[in-house]
């Protein structure tokens, strides 16, 4: 379909998006029955579910914790507790084998008491006193949560009739003001929402009054995305901040103030936060003289001033970007990345200037994680080191100090002669796109499984997993993660050459990758099999449909498929800046060329091709995957080559414990397996 106009919606298949329709689910049934039918019962799926559910229930992973107050917190699930404990300890006890932690939640018996198939998604604590939490739980991994009120103390939820905050299941935006405030943002009813689904309205809740009576703080407009508001609750600093996102790249900060809001006066694109004194910008396009992708820095009471003079504290090269950033009380870490391998600096407010240091002892693996630090406390910091055949080890460190380790991650698979290498394909528009190879020389050209993502300005750094590990790379299989554009491996310019019409660059990075793969021996098509979710799902069903003589298999996993309808289904709407409104011509226009729902056909050869979602997904709707299939298989696609398995929990992660996970992907190393090296039920 090329024409600019934006068809009537005529879709045979719009019945696929009422999800828990009947006549749906029984689709979901039959098509989960066949596909299950198909890849399991066999010796190699058994074993591999059974290898990935011990990497994933396995006593010895890394426990990994954030400190609030004196106290390190943890959520921990394993085989006993398959939904899991919120639990805690002391730095003290962290660094014992065996330490002894204290259960606040044991979220299985809350469940199995209320009946409910709660899966945990976050506690906010109550600071300077840590006495009390907001705590956000769904039902069966969804992003709509339950919020209530739970004592730290008492180790108990307090009610309604106890005076306790508590909000029904919605995407609600919820944070601490005091004891006795909250700022909410939920659904407050009709014209509450904005056209995505999240809260348009924040309130100031007091307790033991109707929440329906709570004072407005701000209303945003329908189309933005979302609002929120929250309190700032650094020791001498505190103060409260309204944030408005126009769209998934822009927003408005505002300050409270008695007199009202006042806004921070940034570019919409440019994202901009607070800490005590200082206020730092991290630009998305050029501002003035600051370029795209820096981080600046000013006193925040001079800027409101008027004071524009910034400091720069990270300026992007042809190489470098900023990754992350985050505060200890007195110092700022920046991660940033080299050609997509990871640097560590930390840098200090002194007089006259800002002092600029590499942090001291990180070792130089594939990359580095910055697992947390306590602004209000300390100058604490903790980091997750890791790399594709390296275990993680989580460190401790105090800026100025020598580095701890306090954990190391077993290995899940035997890495002896597996190399990580990285490689750089050169794309149709003549661009270098970097991309990482991890398996034995001596299995090449072999089974190989591509990944990538290729949106959202997300980068995709090395990283050790024993799920691909045992599932994939043990069995004699090569795995490859492509860092093509619409990531942020190399800033914001990386990501911003392909959004909306532009789209297709992304498209032709990964499908450079896969031929350069094919160049490089490697791989044949045959036996290359791409994995992808979300809008990496997105990313496989154009590869579908665009340059099937690629590939050998799909997966495609929670995914968007119909460009056409995406904005009209749950949360969709929040990613037109991204990929563009199909209700405009001129955007349809190219939309329409790469929407996989629009471009699959009759007649055509099309890989083996598997899609997962989830029933709970209200993030991403299960429909594209349903819709896509539904059209494959009416076009004459048989089932053996148009696979389908929709979990009915899940979320958007399509899996709401650890044998569900074990599960789905079993089922996707199945039938990797199966297609890639024609080895049927071994």
């Amino acid at each position: 379909m090329t024409d600019a106009t934006p068809p009537v919606d005529d879709d045979p298949y719009l019945w696929l998006e009422d999800v828990t329709g009947e006549r749906a689910l029984d689709w979901v049934r039959a098509r989960n029955a066949e596909t299950v039918a198909r890849l399991t019962g066999g010796e190699r799926f058994d074993r591999v579910r059974g290898e990935l559910r011990e990497v994933l229930d396995a006593d010895n992973r890394i426990p990994y914790v954030r400190r609030r107050g004196e106290h390190l917190y943890n959520f921990w699930r394993d085989a006993t507790q398959p939904r899991g404990l919120w639990r805690r300890t002391t730095l003290e006890e962290y660094r014992k084998a065996e330490p002894d932690w204290q259960v606040l939640i044991d979220v299985d018996a809350l469940a199995e008491a209320e009946g409910e198939n709660w899966v945990w998604q976050g506690a906010a604590v109550l600071r300077p006193g840590l006495r009390r939490c907001l705590v956000e739980l769904s039902r069966g991994g969804a992003d709509a949560t339950v919020v209530r009120e739970f004592d730290l103390e008492r180790l108990e939820f307090r009610g309604v009739a106890d005076g306790g905050f508590e909000l029904p299941e919605a995407k609600s935006s919820v944070g601490w003001i005091d004891e006795d405030h909250i700022y909410v943002g939920t659904d407050f009813g009709e014209g509450s929402l904005t056209s995505s689904g999240y809260p348009r309205v924040v309130r100031e809740w007091r307790r033991g009054t109707p929440l329906a009576e709570a004072p407005v703080v701000f209303e945003g407009k329908p189309d933005d995305v979302s609002v929120r508001a929250y309190h700032d609750s650094t020791e001498g600093w505190e103060r409260d901040f309204v944030r408005r996102n126009l769209d998934f790249y822009r927003s408005e900060l505002y300050l409270r103030t008695a007199d009202g809001l006042v806004r921070i006066d940034v570019p919409e694109d440019a994202n901009a936060s607070v800490h005590r004194e200082w206020l730092l910008v991290r630009t998305r396009t050029p501002w003035g003289e600051y370029p795209a992708g820096a981080l600046l820095a000013a006193r925040l009471d001079a800027f409101l001033a008027g004071e524009r003079t910034m400091t720069v504290l990270f300026e992007p090269d042809a190489h470098t970007s900023l990754d992350y950033y985050a505060w200890t009380r007195n110092h700022l870490l920046l991660g940033t990345l080299s050609d997509v391998k990871t640097r560590l600096r930390v840098l200090t407010p002194a007089d006259g200037g800002w002092l600029d240091e590499p942090l001291a002892g990180v070792p130089e693996v594939g990359s580095v994680d910055l697992v947390g630090t306590d602004p209000h406390g300390g100058d604490e910091f903790f980091l997750d080191v890791t790399g594709f055949t390296e275990p993680s080890t989580l460190v401790r460190g105090v800026v100025g100090g020598a580095l701890e380790t306090l954990r190391q991650a077993p290995p899940f698979f035997d890495s002896a002669g597996l190399v990580a290498e990285q490689f750089f394909a050169t794309s149709a528009d003549g661009t270098r796109i970097p991309y990482f190879v991890v398996g034995a020389h001596e299995n090449r050209p072999g089974p190989t499984l591509l990944t990538g993502y290729g949106g959202f300005e997300v980068s995709q750094t090395p990283y050790y997993s024993g799920m691909t590990g045992r599932g994939w790379l043990a069995r004699g299989g090569t795995y490859v993660l492509a860092n093509i554009r619409g990531g942020g491996e190399y800033g914001p310019d990386w990501h911003n050459q392909a959004i909306k019409a532009n789209r297709h660059r992304v498209y032709e990075d990964f499908a450079a990758v896969a031929a350069d793969l094919v160049e490089r021996g490697i791989t044949t098509p045959a036996r290359l099999g791409i994995q992808g979710g979300s809008n990496g799902g997105l990313l496989m069903g154009v590869m579908l449909t665009r340059y099937p003589e690629l590939f050998g298999a799909i997966v495609s996993q929670v995914p968007l498929l119909d460009m056409r309808r995406y904005h009209k289904l749950l949360a969709g709407a929040s990613w037109m800046a991204e990929y563009g409104d199909p209700d405009d011509p001129a955007d349809w226009s190219y939309l329409s060329r790469y929407s996989p729902y629009h471009n699959v056909h009759s007649g055509r050869s099309y890989p083996p091709a598997l899609f997962v979602t989830s029933t709970r997904d209200d993030r991403v709707h299960p429909a594209h995957a349903r819709k896509m299939v539904a059209r494959m298989r009416e076009q004459g696609y048989a089932a053996a080559d148009v696979g389908y398995y929709e979990n009915i929990e899940g979320g958007h992660g399509a899996a709401a414990d650890n044998a569900q996970l074990a599960f789905k992907w079993a089922l996707v190393f199945e039938f990797l397996w199966e297609r890639l090296a024609g080895d049927q039920r071994r």
